[in-house]
C-alpha cells in the first residue's frame, strides 16, 4: 500500500541517476566528506585536530542514522546540527572537531554546488545525445523537399533535414550557455557565518596564507579551482538563476522542437517513436496521439515556469543571509534538475526514433508546388514571347480558381489549369520540368553539412545511447 505522496518526477519521469544524485543519502555523504575535507586541511595546516580523529571520520562515513538525525533535528530544530551530532556519535573520537570554524553552510552550501556541478555535467552528456541523434538526422534528409510554413501557413519549400538543424540550432546554443555555467562553477569555501573568515583568522592567530590554502585544499578534493571572491554566509544566489536559466533554456528548445513534431505528425508527414503495443486512446482504437512530445511539451513548461524561482529568491537576499530562501531551494533546484533529466530522456528517444513519412511529404509539396512555382513558370512563358503583365493575370485567375476547389473540399488542380492556357505556351511535360522540387530548396542540403561539420567534434562526444523510456 503507498500511502504517501510522491512526485511524479521521482515515480515516473527523471533517472535513476538524478534520483540518486539528489537523494538523502548523496546529501548527507558530501556533507560528512566535506566535513572530512575540513578536518584533514585543518589537521595538516597544523590546528589540533590529529590523524586518528580524521580517519574516524573517514571510517564512518557511510554509517548514517536517520532516526537518530530526526529525532536530534526534532530537539535541536537545526538540520545541520543533528547531522554533526548524529555524525560524532558514530565517531566519538571525533566529536568535538567536527564542522571546526565552520557554519552550516559551509556544508549544506558547497554541498549543493557539488551536488549541481555533477548534475549540470549528467545534463550536457544527454543533451549532447539528443544533439547526436538529430544531426544524423538532419544530415540523412538533408535533400528530402517539404513545405515550409510560415504563420503555419504554406510557404516555399525547405528539406526535412533543414528544418531540423534549426532545433539542433537551439540546443546547440544551449550547449554553449551551458558549458559557461559549468565552466565559471565555483565553490563557496570555508569563509564563517558572515562571509569574513573571522573564526579562522582566530583559529590560525591571523596566517591568512593558511586561510588561503585551506580553502585551496578543499577546493582540489571536489574538483573546483576557486571559491568566489567575496561572500555572505551563503554563495551567491545569482549561480541558482544561471543554473535554472540554462535548464529553462534547454526545455525552451526541447519544447519547440516536440511542438513542430506535434504539429507535423498531424498532417501525418513525420511520427514520433510508437511501439507495436502501445495504445493511443482508451476509447478509439485508430489513435497514435504524440504522446512523448505531448509529454516535453508538460514538463517543459514547469520548468520553465520553476526557473521563476531562482529570481525571485536572489533579488531579496538580505544582506549577508535570510533564511527564506532554504525551503523554496530545497524545492526548485533539485526538481529543476529531475525535470530537465525527464525532458532530455524522452528528447533523446524521440530524436532517436522519429519516423519520416516521404509519401505523404511528397504529396504536400506537389500539391502546393505548383502554387510555389507560378513565378518560374510565368518567366518561362515570357521567355517565349508572352506578356508578363498578361500573363500574370491569367496565372492569378488559375490559382484563385485551384485556391477555391480546395477550400471545397476538392483537388486544386493547378497544373491542369495552367497547362490548358494556350497563352502559356508550356506543354504538361515542360510545367512538370518547372515542378522538379529540388529547384526550389534554395542551399538548404549545404547549410546542413556547413552546420552539422561546425558541430563535428561536440557530436563526437556522444555516448550513442539508446534511449527507451519506461512509462
Amino acid at each position: 500500500m503507498n500511502n504517501k505522496y510522491e512526485s511524479p518526477l521521482s515515480q515516473r519521469y527523471a533517472s535513476e541517476y538524478m534520483l540518486k544524485l539528489f537523494s538523502a543519502d548523496t546529501r548527507t555523504l558530501t556533507w560528512r566528506k566535506l566535513w572530512i575535507a575540513l578536518a584533514e586541511a585543518e589537521h595538516k595546516l597544523g590546528l589540533p585536530i590529529t590523524e586518528e580523529q580524521v580517519e574516524d571520520l573517514k571510517d564512518h562515513i557511510n554509517e548514517i542514522d536517520y532516526d537518530v538525525v530526526r529525532a536530534r533535528e526534532k530537539e535541536v530544530r537545526h538540520d545541520v546540527m543533528a547531522h554533526v551530532y548524529a555524525y560524532g556519535k558514530v565517531a566519538p573520537k571525533a566529536a568535538g572537531i567536527i564542522h571546526l570554524g565552520a557554519t552550516s553552510c559551509y556544508v549544506t552550501d558547497n554541498a549543493d554546488l557539488i551536488i549541481y556541478r555533477d548534475a549540470l555535467l549528467h545534463i550536457r552528456r544527454q543533451l549532447i545525445n539528443v544533439m547526436a541523434s538529430l544531426a544524423k538526422f538532419a544530415d540523412k534528409y538533408k535533400a528530402l523537399p517539404t513545405l515550409g510554413y510560415t504563420h503555419y501557413q504554406p510557404a516555399q519549400l525547405v528539406t526535412v533535414g533543414k528544418r531540423a538543424s534549426l532545433w539542433l540550432q537551439d540546443f546547440a546554443s544551449d550547449l554553449e550557455e551551458l558549458d559557461y555555467v559549468i565552466g565559471t562553477m565555483k565553490l563557496l569555501g570555508c569563509r564563517g557565518t558572515t562571509g569574513t573568515e573571522a573564526s579562522f583568522m582566530d583559529l590560525f592567530e591571523g596566517d591568512e596564507a593558511k586561510i588561503d590554502e585551506m580553502n585551496r585544499m578543499i577546493c582540489e578534493t571536489f574538483g573546483f579551482d576557486r571559491i568566489f571572491d567575496v561572500s555572505g554566509q551563503t554563495y551567491p544566489r545569482k549561480q541558482d538563476s544561471r543554473i535554472l536559466n540554462v535548464l529553462s533554456s534547454i526545455a525552451q528548445s526541447c519544447y519547440r522542437m516536440a511542438n513542430d513534431i506535434r504539429l507535423l505528425q498531424h498532417d501525418r508527414q513525420i511520427d514520433e517513436p510508437f511501439e507495436e503495443h502501445q495504445i493511443g486512446s482508451s476509447a478509439i482504437p485508430y489513435k497514435r496521439n504524440p504522446m512523448r512530445c505531448e509529454r516535453i511539451c508538460s514538463l517543459a513548461r514547469f520548468l520553465m515556469a520553476d526557473a521563476m524561482n531562482a529570481p525571485m529568491t536572489a533579488s531579496v537576499q538580505w544582506l549577508e543571509r535570510t533564511l527564506d530562501d532554504s525551503a523554496n531551494r530545497r524545492i526548485s533546484l533539485p526538481e529543476g534538475f529531475l525535470c530537465a533529466d525527464a525532458i532530455l530522456i524522452i528528447a533523446a528517444n524521440v530524436a532517436g526514433g522519429m519516423r519520416v513519412n516521404e509519401k505523404v511529404i511528397e504529396s504536400a509539396v506537389m500539391e502546393y508546388l505548383p502554387f510555389i512555382a507560378t513565378e518560374n513558370i510565368m518567366m518561362e512563358a515570357v521567355k517565349r514571347g508572352g506578356n508578363r503583365q498578361e500573363l500574370h493575370e491569367i496565372i492569378r485567375g488559375c490559382t484563385m480558381k485551384a485556391t477555391q476547389r480546395m477550400k471545397d473540399g476538392e483537388k486544386g488542380g493547378l497544373l491542369e489549369l495552367l497547362a490548358a492556357e494556350p497563352k502559356l505556351g508550356l506543354k504538361d511535360g515542360e510545367i512538370n520540368d518547372i515542378l522538379e522540387p529540388s529547384r526550389y530548396i534554395g542551399r538548404c542540403p549545404q547549410q546542413v553539412e556547413r552546420f552539422l561539420a561546425k558541430l563535428a567534434p561536440v557530436i563526437a562526444e556522444a555516448t550513442g545511447d539508446k534511449v527507451e523510456i519506461t512509462i
